[in-house]
């Protein structure tokens, strides 16, 4: 694993604008071989474990191709797979290691904003308490005080092992637990912006994620169950969320490759090209 090597005079950062719109032209540029893996991962999630564990090897793969093409290195998948392949239950158990700690950080949030919106009602009780429907405004304002604490603390725990993937399928002989302490690491100084990252990435995809997976289970509410056009829905809604998942993914996980290189090239010098380049 390199070196992490301060430098007296560091570049800028890349904007949040910047690095989503680097992420969809590297994705664009690449469509139909991000994508034509993105569904084969896909297809991979219906078998358990292994099946699981090769979605995990491919969406390293796409982090992988999308990071070569920006130190201006490119590979192709033959290339690559060499290096991803032999590796994917390690892919696999970073995916579960991350999932995990990220339970026990919602729970947590929960937990602690429960604490937090129960002081901060008390305290609103004892000032607007000789207002109408003060019941109302509290419960109101501690609900989406609660919300915001859930969201920006989640967020900003999963910022800061977002490229953990990408450091695991770009650094050898790098382990596990090695690859989320170099996410962590990178991003100690940056969380707050590569939250802001992830929070734009996904309100960009949102719109997609809503037509393709929310909607049609909507849809299916107001149909009667073991009917014949019930199952045609629940047909139609599995390929529809299979499909709009596949073309969210290489999105997702070059944006994850741009972070990861733009954070290194800023403690380490590399991938200098990014600025300078149309990709």
């Amino acid at each position: 694993m390199p070196a992490s090597q301060s430098s007296p005079n560091p570049i800028q950062p890349l904007s949040v604008g910047n690095v989503v719109s680097a992420g969809f032209r590297l994705y664009r540029s690449h469509l139909k071989l991000y994508f034509g893996l993105a569904l084969q991962a896909y297809l991979w999630l219906l078998v358990p474990i292994y099946g699981w564990a090769k979605y995990s090897a491919i969406s390293a793969m796409i982090s992988r191709l999308s990071f070569s093409e920006l130190i201006n290195q490119p590979e192709t998948v033959s290339m690559a797979a060499p290096k991803i392949y032999p590796r994917m239950w390690s892919f696999f158990s970073l995916g579960i290691n991350i999932g995990i700690y990220l339970i026990f950080v919602y729970f947590g949030l929960i937990i602690g904003g429960g604490v937090i919106c129960l002081f901060v009602a008390f305290v609103l009780g004892l000032i607007v308490a000789q207002f109408t429907q003060s019941v109302a405004v509290i419960s109101i304002f501690t609900g989406l005080l609660f919300a915001v604490i859930l969201i920006l603390g989640f967020t900003w725990f999963f910022s800061h092992w977002m490229v953990a993937e990408v450091a695991l399928a770009v650094e050898e002989e790098i382990s596990v637990s090695q690859s989320m302490d170099r996410s962590w690491s990178l991003t100690k100084n940056s969380a707050v912006r590569v939250q802001i990252i992830a929070i734009v990435a996904f309100a960009v995809t949102l719109p997609l994620i809503f037509i393709t997976n929310y909607f049609p289970s909507l849809v299916l509410l107001g149909i009667e169950e073991n009917t014949s056009l019930y199952w045609t829905v629940y047909f139609i809604s599995l390929l529809t969320s299979l499909v709009g998942g596949a073309l969210v993914q290489p999105f997702w996980q070059s944006i994850k490759a741009v972070v990861y290189c733009d954070l290194r090239s800023r403690r380490e010098g590399l991938g200098l090209q990014l600025r300078n380049r149309t990709i």
